[in-house]
């Protein structure tokens, strides 16, 4: 597992800890992919910290098996439908 400056920078300022980002990794459900992002696929995975809902982006780079955690961050009701799986439509 590594995580990107920008996702640790977040992580702190939104009180979300590595704890609570692995727990969202190994228990949570991927809802979105990105398999165009580079320089690997990525994908937003919803999870809960206790009543917290978490999204973590995370790059899979299968050549090295290790997972990349990009950023972190509590979705917010204005831009997701209730449930935190799927983005308002505009």
């Amino acid at each position: 597992m590594e995580f990107r400056v920008h996702a640790l920078k977040r992580m702190f300022q939104r009180q979300i800890s590595n704890e609570a980002v692995l727990h969202v990794l190994d228990t949570g459900a991927t809802i979105e992919q990105y398999l165009d992002d580079f320089p690997y696929p990525s994908r937003l995975v919803l999870g809960w910290w206790a009543s917290r809902p978490i999204h973590v982006v995370v790059a899979d780079n299968a050549d090295d098996e290790i997972r990349i955690v990009i950023t972190v961050y509590q979705p917010d009701l204005e831009e997701w439908e209730p449930g935190f799986r799927r983005r308002k439509k505009p």
